[in-house]
């Protein structure tokens, strides 16, 4: 099993979003109000609702604005918890390949994390059973709707342009390419790009599929103690 754990969280009640990284929250046992960091950048307007449950995690570092990060939300359901943390997509998919739990990777092995290059900084850095080399890139996913989850839930030149450039690398044989969406909560049955938000980045990764761009999905299962990574989920373009 491949899961990472949490510490202690409180539980709040949302009241707004003042911008995009900070988040105000009422916290349920004191009733005092606080910010809250927040570091999904994503428009998260199905999740931040008024009123909406989240937990938080208290950070006591003297050089932060906020001595709070906002850690999870409970989804309209009522019932799924959705993790806020974009990096935990990373801290996930790294303990994943190195206990071989991506089954189309299996017989690739972590070389190096945050590799440069191109211009570019890619998540990591694969070697091949061959000796071939792929770039490999992480997505944290945390829009679903009706068993459907989705990406972008933001229009995201910089996700258009990272996609253009492992496409490019894959036609010129230079390094296998993919990308790895990591779907931070237990409800999505299946993946399609968000072609309504960013019909854009949704033309652009299905051009890097046709190419040969390897693409990816897995959910996770989220509770109050920690996340731990679930099952490969079908990819749909229609």
């Amino acid at each position: 099993m491949v899961r990472i754990g949490f510490d202690d969280l409180v539980r709040a009640t949302f009241i707004e979003r003042p911008n995009r990284f900070i988040i105000r929250c009422r916290l349920d046992g004191s009733g005092e109000e606080v910010e809250a960091h927040l570091a999904d950048p994503g428009r998260l307007k199905e999740l931040l609702r008024p009123d909406a449950v989240l937990y938080l995690r208290y950070a006591a570092h003297a050089q932060r604005r906020t001595r709070w990060s906002g850690w999870l939300v409970l989804a309209q359901d009522g019932v799924t918890l959705v993790s806020l943390q974009s990096t935990m997509a990373n801290r996930l998919a790294a303990a994943a390949l190195a206990a071989k739990k991506i089954a189309p990777l299996a017989a690739w092995d972590l070389e190096k994390s945050e590799y440069s290059y191109g211009g570019s900084r890619w998540d990591f850095l694969l070697h091949g059973p061959s000796h071939q080399r792929m770039l490999l890139e992480v997505k944290s996913c945390t829009l679903v709707h009706e068993g459907i989850a989705m990406f972008p839930d933001a229009v995201t030149a910089r996700g258009k342009r990272h996609v253009q450039e492992l496409t490019r690398l894959k036609l010129s044989r230079e390094y296998e390419t993919a990308v790895l969406f990591v779907v931070q909560r237990a409800d999505g049955e299946r993946f399609s790009p968000a072609t309504h938000i960013d019909p854009a980045f949704s033309a652009t990764l299905q051009e890097a599929y046709d190419q040969g761009v390897k693409l990816f999905v897995y959910n996770s299962e989220v509770d109050l103690t920690g996340i731990t990574w679930g099952r490969q989920l079908p990819i749909d373009f229609s």
